[in-house]
This record gives C-alpha cells, structure tokens and sequence, in this order.
C-alpha cells in the first residue's frame, strides 16, 4: 500500500512553520484587535457636560401620572432608584421614566427591576435623573461569556481565532466603519475596504496561512465585488431610498443631512450577506483541498469542476439561509398586511418589503457567483501539486 506524505507530520518541519506562521498571525490581529479597543472614534463626549449613565436598583415606583389609552400607556412614571456604582453609589434617587406611546419604545419598571439611569450633574449633586432603559450589560456580558467558553471548549485553538476574528470584526464596524460613515466618506468603498481586511482575518484565523483560506478569501472578495455591483445596479430599478432602514430619518435630524442614505443602504446590502459569502468560501475551498491531498496530481479541470459540484450542493441551503434570516426581521410586517388582507402584488410593491427582496436576491447572487469564482481560485492554487515520492510499505 502507498502512504500519501503530501500531508505534513505533526512533527515536520513544514508542520513546525504552519505553527509558527499561524501563531505570528493571531498575534498580529490580537494586537489589531486590543488597538481597536482603544482606538477613538472622534465621536466620544457627545453627551453634555456632567452627564454620567450608571446602573442603579429600582426600588419604588409611582404610576399615578400613567394613562391606558388601548395597548398603550402615555404620560410619565416616577421611580425611585438606588445607584449601585459609580461616584455617587448608595444613593437613591428621584427618575423620570417617559412613554411615548410606542410599545418598541417605551418600557414600565417595577420593584426590584436593573435600570439604566442618566444622571445630571451640577455642583457636585444630582440635579436631575432618567431611567433610560432596562440595565441588560449583565446578562449579555453572561451570555457572551458563555458563548466563548464553549467555543473554545469545543473547536480548542481554533475556536479561538474564531472569537478573535469575531471581536476583531465587532470592532472594526463600530470603531473604523460607523465613523468614517459619519463623516461622509464614500458607504460602498469604506465597507468593501473593511471588509477586505475583515474577511481576511476570519479566513486566515480560521482556515490556516495556506493555499486553502487564500482561494477562500479571493473567492470571497470577487463574489462580495459581485454582489457590490449588483446592489448598485438593481437600486435605481427598485426606487428605493436608504431611509427605508429603521432610525436612518433619525441620522437627518441629529444634525447629519448631508450624508447619502441610500449609499448606506446599498453598502449594508452586500455587507449582509458577507459572512454567507465567506461561509460557502471556504466550504468549497476546504472541499478543494481534500481533494487535491488525495490526489496532489489531479488537473486543474477536473479540480474545478470538483469545486463547482461541491458549490452546487451548498448554494441551495445558503440561498434559503438568506430568505430565512431577512424573513425573520420582518414577520411582524408581514402578520400586518395579511391581517389586513393585502394583496400580495400591493405587499411586494412596498418599500419595505421592496427592500428585503433586493437583499434576498442580491445576496442570493453574490452566493451563486462566490461558488464558481472559488473553485476557479482554488484550482488555481490547489490543483497539480505534485506528490513526494511515496513510501512503499510492504
């Protein structure tokens, strides 16, 4: 029998350097990462002088102000508050907690309930306090916490990476991308820029620094390019405005008229669907290079059409992934027209509903085009390896 030594021993010398390289690369992104954190965005201290938001315990409540118009209830609710950190912790305090009359929105505390309270500020005393909203830092502190002691309890070394590649993209949206979106740059290059660099640290944290997380990676930027593309040229088609998204009217009164609503609305259409793009990547480039271990002689074409036959199987389920996932976030919308009886050519024709359909369909598009554009990356780079001269075991 013939023994494939295409595959590099734990102890080689070519297994020692893959270590080497991938410990040099998570380092480097962890690095990234921790100067992410402190990175400053130029949007700190927004907020007027001498307001500070603290956790603080509820301990008492007056509703006497309330008034039950149907579902909803407007007017205000005093509570009483006990501050639990901060320079003034141990207090107990006087808030105003408003409703608007709009059950998204509006929240009725009681006795014993976590709150988020912003304190004015003056002379060294509160003058002023709001309870803004339920305190939830705990619980999603808890929950990500336990999110990351099982992923790294499960997949070891390679989960990881992958909690470093999922804070390091955290970080990047909210430190590098909302800013420079704040400040005007252009959404759709800003975004594809980020990306690059984003789908570089999944791929190559996770997948390795090798031939396989390098097709899956320029399989990836072709197939987001393509999905960029299209976005743009299916907008002018569907007449949609960027301020169909939820809070984007917000940003005009907030003092930012200037900024191109609908550019950000093309640019999250494509970063929506970045991380199934990446996924099917590397599903096809890691079946790719199963194959080409197995067969480090095997032709580019036949490599290929490897590739291509392994996409074609994926595609069907990531496709419906998309429906289901941009369905999800609009079923409430969907309960409303059925109960209402709209007709389903009105339904499709309304902006919102407009909306998630370019993000199904173009989304589906990048998916269908990142298959074929991986396989051709990965035969390219995989394919006609020639193969060690075997050990013969008698």
């Amino acid at each position: 029998m013939h023994q494939n030594d295409s595959i590099p021993s734990p102890a080689s010398p070519q297994a020692a350097a893959n270590r080497r390289r991938d410990i040099i690369l998570t380092a480097a992104f962890a690095v990234l990462t921790i100067s992410l954190w402190f990175l400053p965005t130029g949007f700190e201290n927004r907020l007027p002088t001498g307001t500070q938001a603290v956790k603080a315990e509820i301990t008492a409540t007056d509703n006497s102000n309330l008034r039950q118009y149907g579902v909803v209830l407007e007017g205000d609710q005093r509570v009483q508050a006990l501050v639990l950190e901060g320079h003034f912790k141990g207090r107990t305090v006087t808030a105003d907690n408003l409703f608007l009359g709009k059950l998204e929105m509006d929240k009725q505390f009681q006795v014993g309930d976590m709150a988020l309270v912003a304190l004015t500020v003056s002379g060294g005393e509160v003058v002023n306090a709001v309870a803004q909203d339920y305190y939830r830092l705990d619980i999603q502190l808890w929950v990500m916490g336990l999110f990351a002691v099982f992923l790294v309890a499960y997949a070891g070394w390679t989960g990881l990476k992958a909690l470093l590649s999922f804070l390091f993209a955290a970080l990047a949206i909210w430190k590098v991308m909302v800013p420079l979106f704040l400040q005007d740059y252009d959404p759709i290059g800003v975004t594809l820029a980020v990306l690059a660099v984003l789908m570089a640290s999944v791929l190559f944290l996770v997948g390795g620094v090798n031939r396989k997380a390098l097709a899956a990676y320029l399989g990836s930027l072709l197939g987001v390019a393509a999905t960029c593309a299209m976005a743009v040229g299916f907008s002018d088609g569907f007449h949609l405005h960027g301020s169909v998204k939820a809070y984007a009217e917000t940003l005009f009164y907030s003092g930012y008229p200037h900024l191109n609503l609908t550019r950000i609305f093309l640019a999250t259409v494509f970063l929506g669907s970045s991380g199934a793009v990446m996924d099917l990547a590397m599903d096809v480039a890691a079946s790719m290079e199963e194959v080409s271990t197995h067969n480090p002689v095997i032709g580019f074409w036949k490599l290929f059409l490897s590739g291509l036959r392994v996409g074609r199987v994926v595609v069907g389920t990531m496709t419906t992934t998309l429906l289901l996932a941009y369905s999800g976030g609009s079923m409430a919308l969907f309960m409303v027209f059925m109960a209402q009886g709209v007709p389903m050519a009105n339904v499709f024709n309304m902006n919102h509903v407009a909306a998630e359909v370019l993000n199904t369909l173009v989304g589906s598009f990048g998916l269908v085009l990142v298959a074929p554009f991986t396989a051709l990356m990965g035969a390219w780079l995989l394919a006609g390896r020639k193969a060690r001269q075997p050990e013969v075991v008698t």
